[in-house]
């Protein structure tokens, strides 16, 4: 579906003008409808015991970022930031869907064979998350985890947000979704 709606490239000016380097394809859609429906697919019953400074999980952003990188493409080291939405409502996780990644299990009467570059495994395209002074201090890549198809990713943003990258894809097309968690 984002394919048919198009992406759009998204560049950045670089280290050198203060931005990380960014170089991928995005479409960014309002969608409170796809949004809740996400939230109500398991997300909700996931971080209903937690509380931040006395706020609660209510939602998703209806902000929905999709996001694709093809050979070559990568987003350097990078912060995401918090979102006020107004009303006491504001993000504080990001959530990274992978509809791409590792080849997933085919069953003999899967006809589909498909040759191009979308439904080859990646190689490459990691998310590294980095600790103080640049240090790597968790990683998903073929040694650990790899991006895989229906992998969801969580982590903190805003002020606590630790400084990550999404590594250069050299094969394949790697797919994102991402919103974020919102508190109330």
């Amino acid at each position: 579906a984002a394919e048919s709606a198009g992406f759009e490239h998204q560049g950045s000016l670089g280290p050198a003008k203060g931005e990380a380097y960014r170089d991928n394809d995005r479409i960014a859609v309002n969608d409170p409808a796809l949004a809740d429906m996400v939230w109500q697919s398991g997300l909700s019953k996931l971080l209903s015991d937690i509380k931040i400074r006395g706020k609660a999980a209510v939602g998703l952003n209806p902000n929905i970022r999709f996001y694709r990188y093809k050979v070559g493409q990568h987003f350097g080291q990078h912060i995401d930031e918090s979102v006020d939405l107004g009303e006491g409502k504001h993000t504080v996780y990001t959530l990274l869907v992978y509809l791409s990644g590792a080849a997933k299990t085919k069953d003999k009467s899967d006809s589909n064979n498909m040759k191009d570059s979308a439904s080859e495994p990646i190689v490459g395209g990691e998310t590294v998350f980095y600790g103080s002074r640049n240090r790597v201090v968790a990683e998903a890549s073929s040694l650990y985890v790899a991006p895989a198809e229906g992998m969801a990713l969580l982590h903190i943003h805003g002020d606590k947000c630790m400084l990550h990258e999404a590594r250069n894809v050299s094969k394949g097309i790697k797919y994102v979704f991402r919103s974020d968690v919102v508190f109330a």
